[in-house]
Order: structure tokens, then C-alpha cells, then sequence
């Protein structure tokens, strides 16, 4: 007869250090000498639902350039293809939690045939206790016109849009965009798994 042993529970991960942030597979500086538009600095936390930093959470973005246009073979647009700028990014947290990246200021991409999508960025979240990464957007709070008229971000509710808008901060002549994700609780970043 087979006896029944209780163990304890434990979270998913972490496993992300030796596996995707090793130093080969980290992209946390996305532009390069020859790369086009307005260079900006993104810098964030990421924190649990307690309000504690995540210190070993993996953040990948994925955004158009300047000109709006993807680097990517189904982007067919008419935008410019900068062929410098691959658009896709990689960074760990540290102890505190923190995350950034080097990047520029993505360009509007088209939603449909007569409607554009505000600048922003797609950011995925892997995370220890996540089964699954929690995908959301980060918007830029300074293209206020755009985003009032962006269709997806017009798809949450009106009290949940602040939390994807990263606010703009100048320091010493570098554009900065503070972006905290925020996993669960109050302030919780909106997120699109369905």
C-alpha cells in the first residue's frame, strides 16, 4: 500500500538568470550608432502584490521604430525599415527590482485601414509563481492626443489606462520614462492574457 506524503508547496522558477540572462542573451541597449529617431532611456520596478520588488523577474519589450514600422517580415507597411534597429529587447530585474532599456521612441503603427495606434511599447513579464508571462503595453504619457485616440488603449476601463502610461522625466539632457509594473493589487498594472 502506497502512503500518501505531504510536501510543501512551492512557486514556478526562478530560472531565468542562467537560462536567458546570461550576458550573450541580454538586450538591454536596443539602438546603435546608426539607428534613427529620438533616443529615450525606459527605467522601472517591478513589484509583487505585497509592494516588494521581484528581484529575479525577465522583462522583454518588442516595439516598431521611430517611423513606425516593425522589424519584422509580416510588416509589409509603408513606413521606413531601419534596418539597425531590431525592436525586440531583454533585461532582468536587480535586487531592488529594477529593470531598463536603451531604446528610441517608437513611431504609430497602424491599427487598421483608417486608424493608428499611439506610440508605445509591448512588454511581456516572466516572473516567479507566474504559469503563464503577463503581456501588457506601455504607453508614453506626453502623447496625450494620441492616446485618447487609441484603440486599444481605449478598450480598458478609463481608471485602469494610467497604469500603462510611463511618465516622462528629463534628466541631464536624457529623455527617462519611468514605467513600474505593478503584478497585483492595488495599482496593478492592466494586463492582456485572456
Amino acid at each position: 500500500m502506497n502512503k500518501l506524503v505531504l510536501t510543501s508547496a512551492q512557486t514556478v522558477g526562478p530560472f531565468f538568470a542562467p537560462a536567458l540572462l546570461r550576458e550573450d542573451c541580454r538586450r538591454n541597449v536596443l539602438t546603435g550608432p546608426q539607428t534613427m529617431g529620438e533616443r529615450i532611456r525606459i527605467e522601472g520596478i517591478v513589484r509583487d502584490g505585497d509592494n516588494l520588488p521581484v528581484p529575479d523577474a525577465l522583462i522583454e519589450i518588442w516595439q516598431a521604430n521611430a517611423h513606425g514600422r516593425y522589424n519584422h517580415p509580416a510588416d509589409q507597411g509603408s513606413a521606413q525599415l531601419d534596418p539597425s534597429f531590431s525592436g525586440f529587447g531583454r533585461s532582468g530585474t536587480a535586487e531592488d527590482g529594477s529593470y531598463w532599456f536603451e531604446t528610441v521612441k517608437p513611431g504609430p503603427v497602424p491599427f487598421d485601414g483608417s486608424r493608428l495606434q499611439a506610440p508605445h511599447i509591448c512588454v511581456t513579464v516572466f516572473a516567479r509563481g507566474l504559469l503563464n508571462h503577463l503581456v501588457t503595453r506601455l504607453y508614453f504619457e506626453d502623447e496625450e492626443v494620441a492616446n485618447s485616440r487609441d484603440p486599444v488603449l481605449l478598450c480598458l476601463p478609463e481608471q485602469r489606462r494610467p497604469t500603462l502610461l510611463a511618465r516622462c522625466d528629463m534628466d541631464g539632457g536624457v529623455v527617462r520614462y519611468r514605467f513600474d509594473i505593478i503584478l497585483q493589487g492595488a495599482n496593478e498594472t492592466a494586463f492582456f492574457n485572456v
